[in-house]
Order: C-alpha cells, then sequence, then structure tokens
C-alpha cells in the first residue's frame, strides 16, 4: 500500500503594528552590503514593502507570548521601517505584514532566507530595465529609482546592440557576460554573427579577441589622425566612434577610415595655406616624413620674436610662482594633485613662450619652404625654411652679386613685393604605406631584403644614437677610419664610419621611425648643439677654439656618430654601387664591433616586435619560432592554429615585454637561447587541438621582393 505524501501547511500571515516588532539575535546577516537602508526606505516610501517580515512571538519565563514579536528574516527592511519612523515618515502604530513563524530555528531562517537568495539576471536586467526606458524614464531616473549607477543602466541598455540569435546562445548559458559584451561595440548583427561562429569554431573566444575582430577594419581614437582632426569634428562630418561601456577603450574606434584619412587631407590643406601665407615658396604637407627627409636641403636660420612688455612679465611671474611650489614642497614625498597640475600648467605656458614664432628674412623665404605633418602625439608639426639645392642662387658674370642679390636695406633675395605675388607650391602627401602580405606555402624562408633592410635602419639609427653618447669610443673609431685610410688605404672602404660625414639615407625604413626613441634623441641633442654655435661658418673656428675639451669631445661624437652606416642593401643593390658583396658584410662586421663597444641595447632603443615592423612581415613558420624562443612551446602551440593575420597579432600580444630580437637586430653581442618550456606562466587552454576547418587556407609564404 502506498504511503500518501504529506502535504505542507504555511506559517499564517498577519498584520502586526511596528512598535511590537523588535530585530532579532539571531539575524545572521552583520555585514552591509547592497542597497543602504536609506535607499531602502526610500524604495519602501515609493512602492511600499514589497515582501513580508519572518517573525516570532517573543514568550516569556513561562512560555508565554508577551505580544511582542522578533524579526529574525527581514532585518534590513526592519530597519528601513524603523528609519521611517523616526524620520516622522510613518507611524509607529503601522501596520506591517508578516509571517509568523513558531517551529524550526530561527537562526535557520536568516540563514535560508539571505542564502536562497539570487540576483536578477542581467538579461533580465537589461530586459527590465529596457521596458522602463520605452515607458518614457530616462537613463538617470532608472538608475535614481532603483539604486545603481548610470553606468551600469547604461551598459545593459547597451546589450539592445547585440543580435537577438546572440542574446539567445547566452541565455543558454552558450557564452559569457563578457563575451555578451564585447560583442556591443558595433551594432551590426550580421557582423556580430559572423564573428561569433568565427572564433565559437576555433575556441579563439575570449573578450579581447571577440573585440579585436570586430574592429580590425577600424583605426583607434588614439592614432595620431584622430587625435589631430579630434573626435567632435569626426562625428560632426557623420563619423561613426564605435564605444566599449565595458572595458576601458581609451577613446574608442573610427569606423569610417575613409572619411577620417579626407578630414585629415582638408586639415592639412587649411594648415599648409595657413602657413604658405607667411611667404613660403613651398609647403609639403603629410601625416608623417620618413626619417632624414631634410637631408641635402638647407636650413635657413631665424630670429625668436620679441617679447612683449606684458609676455616678459608674465614669464617672470610664471617663474615665480614655479620656484615658490617648488620651495614650499621640495620635502614631500608625492606632490598634492592640484599643485602636481599647476605646475604642469606653468611648464606648458613657459614652453609655449619658448617656441615662439621664428621672425625670418622675406627674401630667403621667398627661395624656402617648410614641411607640415602630424607628430605622434596629434599635434601639428611645422619645420620651417628649407632651401632645396634646384632654388638656391646662381652667380652669373653679367651680375656679380646676384647671389646675393642685396636690396636696399642689406637683404638678399627677391624683392618682398614678389614675394607677397607669388603663391607658395602646396603638395599634400600622405604616409608611408606597407607592402602587402600574400597567402601561400608556409616554409623556412630567408627574410625579405627589404625587411632585413629596414631592421638594420632601425639599428644603425640606434647605433648612431648610443655612438653620439659615448665620446671616448667616437674619438677611437674614427682614429680606426684614420689609421685604415693611412696604413691599409684598400681596407677603408670597407669601413662602417663613414668618414667623409656624410650621413646615409636609408633606402628602406620601417613605419614611424622619424618618432622612435633613437630619432628623438637625436633630434633633441642636434637642436642642443645648433642653439650653442653661431649662425655663420665664418665664426665656427673661434667658437671651437673656446671649447673646452669636454665640450669638443662631445660634439665631435655627435658628428661623427651621423656618419654610422650599418644597413644591410640587399644583393641587387650592391653592384649598382661602389661596394661588393664582401665590402657589406665588412662594413656590418663593424657595425657589430662598434655595437659591442657602446653597448647597444636594442631594447632600451625602443624596438620591439609588432604586426606592422617584423611579425606581419615574415611567415607562419618564422613566427611560431619566435614565440616558440622567446615564450617556450607551449606559448607557440597557442596560436599555430591560427591563419596568418590572427596569428601575427597574437604573436605581438604574446611577446610584449619579451626582449627578444631578431637575428637582424642581435649582431654578434646578442645570445639567444629558447625559452624554457612551460611558456614562462601561458597557459594552455583546453580548446587547443587540432582543428582542420579553422586551419583551412591558412598557409601562407613571405613576398619575395627582387629590385630590378
Amino acid at each position: 500500500m502506498t504511503k500518501a505524501t504529506q502535504k505542507i501547511t504555511l506559517s499564517p500571515s498577519r498584520d502586526i503594528p511596528f512598535n511590537k516588532l523588535v530585530l532579532s539575535q539571531s539575524n545572521v546577516r552583520r555585514i552591509k552590503g547592497g542597497v543602504s537602508i536609506e535607499q531602502l526606505a526610500e524604495s519602501i516610501v515609493e512602492r511600499t514593502l514589497l515582501q513580508s517580515l519572518n517573525v516570532r512571538a517573543v514568550l516569556d519565563d513561562d512560555g508565554k507570548e508577551t505580544g511582542m514579536f522578533e524579526v529574525p528574516a527581514g532585518g534590513r527592511r526592519y530597519r528601513a521601517l524603523e528609519l521611517l519612523v523616526k524620520q516622522k515618515r510613518m507611524a509607529k502604530t503601522q501596520a506591517v505584514p508578516c509571517v509568523v513563524r513558531d517551529s524550526g530555528s530561527a537562526l535557520d531562517d536568516s540563514f535560508a532566507e539571505n542564502d536562497q537568495r539570487i540576483g536578477l539576471h542581467p538579461l533580465d536586467q537589461y530586459r527590465a530595465f529596457q521596458a522602463l526606458r520605452d515607458s518614457g524614464m530616462s537613463e538617470e531616473e532608472i538608475a535614481a529609482r532603483h539604486f545603481v549607477a548610470v553606468a551600469v543602466v547604461k551598459q545593459r541598455l547597451r546589450l539592445a546592440a547585440v543580435s537577438p540569435a546572440l542574446l539567445d546562445v547566452y541565455a543558454a548559458d552558450g557564452m559569457t557576460l563578457e563575451q555578451l559584451m564585447a560583442f556591443t561595440v558595433v551594432i551590426d548583427h550580421a557582423r556580430q554573427q559572423e564573428v561569433w561562429d568565427s572564433v565559437s569554431r576555433s575556441g579563439c573566444d575570449a573578450p579581447y579577441q571577440i573585440r579585436r575582430q570586430l574592429t580590425e577594419q577600424t583605426v583607434r581614437a588614439f592614432d595620431r589622425r584622430g587625435l589631430f582632426v579630434g573626435l567632435a569634428s569626426y562625428e560632426a562630418a557623420g563619423g561613426v566612434v564605435l564605444r566599449d561601456l565595458f572595458e576601458a577603450d581609451d577613446g574608442g574606434w573610427l569606423q569610417d577610415v575613409a572619411l577620417l584619412d579626407r578630414l585629415v587631407a582638408d586639415k592639412l590643406q587649411t594648415e599648409a595655406e595657413r602657413i604658405g601665407a607667411e611667404g613660403w615658396k613651398w609647403i609639403a604637407a603629410a601625416v608623417d616624413f620618413p626619417f632624414g627627409h631634410t637631408h641635402g636641403l638647407r636650413e635657413i636660420q631665424g630670429e625668436p620674436a620679441e617679447l612683449t612688455a606684458g609676455e616678459q612679465a608674465a614669464i617672470e611671474a610664471l617663474r615665480a610662482e614655479q620656484a615658490k611650489l617648488e620651495a614650499d614642497y621640495s620635502q614631500a614625498d608625492e606632490l598634492p594633485e592640484e599643485v602636481d597640475r599647476r605646475i604642469g600648467q606653468i611648464e606648458q605656458a613657459l614652453q609655449s613662450f619658448e617656441e615662439r614664432p621664428m621672425i625670418f628674412d622675406a627674401a630667403e623665404m621667398a627661395r624656402a619652404g617648410a614641411f607640415v605633418s602630424v607628430d605622434s602625439e596629434g599635434r601639428l608639426r611645422v619645420a620651417r625654411g628649407f632651401v632645396r639645392p634646384e632654388d638656391e642662387p646662381v652667380a652669373t658674370s653679367e651680375q656679380p652679386d646676384a647671389e646675393a642679390g642685396t636690396d636696399a636695406d642689406g637683404r638678399t633675395g627677391i624683392p618682398d613685393a614678389e614675394v607677397r605675388a607669388t603663391a607658395p607650391k602646396i603638395v599634400i602627401g600622405g604616409s608611408q604605406t606597407e607592402e602587402p602580405n600574400e597567402e601561400g606555402e608556409d616554409v623556412e624562408r630567408p627574410l625579405p631584403e627589404r625587411l632585413i633592410s629596414e631592421l638594420s635602419a632601425y639599428r644603425t639609427l640606434a647605433l648612431r644614437d648610443a655612438l653620439g653618447q659615448q665620446p671616448q669610443v667616437a674619438f677611437q673609431a674614427v682614429l680606426h677610419s684614420f689609421v685604415l685610410a693611412t696604413f691599409y688605404p684598400f681596407g677603408s672602404a670597407f669601413n662602417c664610419l663613414e668618414i667623409s660625414l656624410r650621413s646615409p639615407s636609408f633606402p628602406e625604413q620601417p613605419p614611424g621611425l622619424q618618432d622612435s626613441i633613437p630619432a628623438k634623441a637625436i633630434a633633441a641633442c642636434h637642436s642642443a648643439w645648433k642653439a650653442k654655435l653661431p649662425a655663420s661658418d665664418k665664426d665656427l673656428w673661434e667658437a671651437l677654439t673656446a671649447m673646452d675639451g669636454t665640450a669638443q669631445a662631445e660634439l665631435f661624437a655627435h658628428c661623427a656618430a651621423q656618419a654610422v652606416n650599418a644597413i644591410s642593401e640587399p644583393a641587387s643593390r650592391v653592384h649598382q654601387g661602389r661596394l661588393s658583396a664582401h665590402g657589406i658584410r665588412s662594413r656590418l662586421e663593424q657595425a657589430d664591433r662598434l655595437s659591442r663597444a657602446v653597448g647597444l641595447d636594442m631594447i632600451s632603443a625602443g624596438w620591439k616586435p609588432t604586426v606592422d615592423n617584423y611579425l606581419g612581415r615574415v611567415t607562419k613558420h618564422r613566427i611560431l619560432q619566435t614565440v616558440r624562443e622567446a615564450k617556450g612551446a607551449a606559448s607557440a602551440q597557442l596560436i599555430e592554429h591560427l591563419k596568418k593575420p590572427d596569428m601575427a597579432r597574437e604573436a605581438e600580444r604574446l611577446l610584449d615585454g619579451s626582449g627578444w630580437l631578431p637575428e637582424s637586430l642581435r649582431g654578434a653581442e646578442t645570445d639567444v637561447t629558447p625559452a624554457a618550456e612551460g611558456g614562462g606562466g601561458d597557459s594552455l587552454p583546453a580548446f587547443l587541438s587540432e582543428d582542420e576547418e579553422a586551419t583551412e587556407g591558412a598557409d601562407e609564404v613571405e613576398e619575395i621582393i627582387a629590385a630590378e
């Protein structure tokens, strides 16, 4: 005979005046969390009490009810009601709905009520917020009524940008909330679905990988072009900015790259016209110019604009304030935020006075030009006063003073009226373009000659910088060159130090070379020396004679360093020049020797492997070999199933901070030992397995460039 199922009996409920309730000592909640008592009280005022209190009768010593009731479960609600009574917003005799318990443990009831509570699912929260907004509430009103930050409301509502199909995947626990939030950076549902299908099959489905694939055809807001134009101007022109409300996105991603480039070109044109109106013969404008673009051009000298009495007084006041702040806080371990900010403002203001416009001779301006570009911080960079060889004045027998072309004021060149009447020639260009990668066979091949040349260009620049900072080594290098020329005439041609002090140009340049650490260091040193030297070469001998030995040595090192040539030239170009293949090898061997002497450190010089400068330019085999050397076999396994573009980007992330250098940058002074197994802490995810579908068609081979 089957035993009948016992039916449960629910505890009775009744309304009890608030002044008959007391807080129980059996309540397990001791630590505050979540919505505050004050916020809960406001919610009760807005919506009344939505959940009853759990109470038990208080008994006397004889076990009889006293008419009072303790509250073991619902203590926060009790305190919120208590606060409303104290604020005289609720009568102390107000009836409170309560569930009365007379069996079991009060402590167990309190624990169960809190332990069994579950928060609202983010998707349900999103749908609730969306319904409230559709009813007419603003995001700020929703946040205020439900005691959450406005950012939380914005984040949840942003899920509306995600494809309903992906929301269903998330609801079925097919992806994490972090993965779902990554899809909100774009609103194209088809693109979202495409990326999800790709990452879910390959297993490379981390949120950052999803964001990267969704934004791979965009430009970061902190790109020099975006900073130059400004987000406001870009958006005003109809440009779309993809934002991530869930992660720090550094300003987001600019989706319309063509529009951005057009805005950059328009602004450069405007700035070029403004600079050209100063009286220059030509203006060359581009987002960026290659390093050494001014070589072979004569730079004319200008005089700083005179300071007005008001400007001089302002400078003195700023310096006095700066000195006082530094004195007041000289013993402080850390400057207060407002003081640090003020010192920065003073330094910026003083720098603006130091960088005041230069006054050039109008006749010289008539044959000179200026370069207008954008620096790495998105600021306008203007280099004025460069004369091309074809624009230099030429003397004739009929006019002995034609070169001087002296006018009534003793100035040289074309009359001012002609200068003002001639509009400058303005040429707008772009930044360097990268050679494309091609898919093909993945085999071990030598590095492309152009890539080797680019890498050696960076090394040459870094070696110049390092040699320029070590006068004794520079003296020895030049002495070595002199001895070669005197006693070994057939060996001097193979020296890496071109003692004629001709600064060799770079046939190939990696992107961003002009903004690299050694390029900026050399430019700063050059500007400092230029400011110390006389304007006319007629006074140079006396100026050098007046220098002490240390200053002469430092200047000597700087000049000698500019002759360094450690460029690895393609074999196809060797026979066109004056050096044989043997000569190139000898030159590079001496460059290695010089690198060891100055202790050249390419990592400190700012080089690290990126997609642009190395990883995107070599084969998949070499990428894996690189990661294996730097991080170990386990790290290489993390990316071996990826296609070439994804593999290069993931390798860049894995190699960040590893200090790895390609063979062309190591020189003879570097010994690279493969990393130990384990990848330096990189974990091997469970999803890594042989996936033929994910790797199908991913083989590639590097582009081989053969110069005619």
